[in-house]
């Protein structure tokens, strides 16, 4: 079995973007995993995504977010893709 190759990127922004955000890197398609910081560097949320699963679970989680990350004002989203 084959392992595909993934590689993750760290994006710094104000709380009151986070969802926009998501939305547009799940828009890209190759997403895996999605883990959100607060400014101490705290774990808030982790969210894995599959291929088959994206647009099942693109609205709850985004409201999920939307709610968890209200309060901050800055956070970090690191994500997780397939290279």
């Amino acid at each position: 079995m084959v392992s595909k190759q993934t590689k993750q990127e760290t994006y710094t922004i104000n709380g009151s973007e986070v969802v926009g955000k998501v939305k547009k890197l799940i828009a890209e398609g190759n997403v895996r995993k999605i883990i959100i910081k607060d400014k101490e560097n705290r774990e808030i949320a982790q969210f894995p995504l599959t291929i088959g699963v994206v647009g099942l679970v693109v609205a709850p989680v985004l409201a999920a977010i939307g709610t968890m990350v209200a309060l901050l004002s800055e956070c970090s989203i690191t994500v997780e893709k397939e290279v």
